[in-house]
């Protein structure tokens, strides 16, 4: 898989050299190739904004006339613009996007791109979540870490991802690791009990509590299954208790 960022902080995606996502990068699971907006600023002073109809905006030709022409049309792939306007990303999204041979992000700075560059290059705009950045660098490294970990073999085990929290559209329960007991506080006792059959109904159990304690609203779009409805079901009769 082929990612081409369109940028002025190069820089900032040094950040996809480390951890797993920086091995699957060494092996070849997928590129980065960075463009550097600045290279094609309007003047002497690497000017890439302007002001001609409103708030200081990114303008169109660093982006549109030089760097996403510098970029093979056969690698170019879906475009995507980082904005607080898009749709939100999610594991779904980020799952459907892994199957694409390449994606072009452009990160905009300042109040965003002029709109006719997004209404001619751009195939769709997403956003990380209802908050303020300041720029779509850090957006780009969140969807980038999110997409490559649902490429085949990139977290070693396929079945890794399938276990992630918002996997299964629910949040995660808690998690434990040795030892048995630290500073006076023991692993739940179900963990040590060697019955696989009770430690599932357990987690699902307590990834059930944990989404309804702090995000209910994922219920709203999840398919349960008929022990987890039931599951559901007795624990929101004894939040109603």
């Amino acid at each position: 898989m082929n990612f081409n960022i369109l940028t002025i902080f190069p820089d900032l995606f040094d950040t996809l050299d480390h951890g797993v996502i920086g091995k699957a990068k060494n092996n070849g699971s997928f590129s980065i190739n960075l463009h550097d907006i600045r290279k094609h600023a309007v003047n002497k002073h690497g000017q890439i904004d302007g002001k001609p109809y409103g708030r200081l905006m990114s303008r169109i030709s660093p982006f549109t006339k030089k760097s996403l022409e510098d970029i093979p049309k056969n690698k170019i792939g879906k475009v995507i613009y980082l904005s607080p306007q898009g749709k939100p990303l999610n594991n779904i999204k980020a799952k459907e996007l892994s199957t694409e041979k390449s994606i072009t992000f452009i990160c905009g700075r300042y109040e965003g791109i002029d709109q006719r560059f997004i209404d001619k290059y751009v195939d769709e705009e997403i956003s990380i979540g209802d908050f303020i950045i300041s720029g779509g660098e850090l957006a780009a490294l969140c969807s980038i870490d999110a997409i490559v970990r649902h490429i085949p073999g990139v977290l070693g085990n396929d079945d890794s991802s399938e276990s992630d929290t918002f996997s299964n559209g629910l949040l995660k329960g808690p998690q434990y690791s040795r030892p048995e007991i630290f500073d006076e506080m023991e692993v739940p006792e179900i963990l040590l009990s060697g019955n696989h059959e009770k430690i599932k109904e357990w987690k699902e159990l307590k990834s059930l509590e944990a989404t309804i304690n702090r995000r209910p609203d994922l219920l709203n779009n999840v398919k349960l299954t008929k022990k987890q409805r039931k599951l559901l079901e007795d624990l929101t009769s004894q939040r109603i208790l």
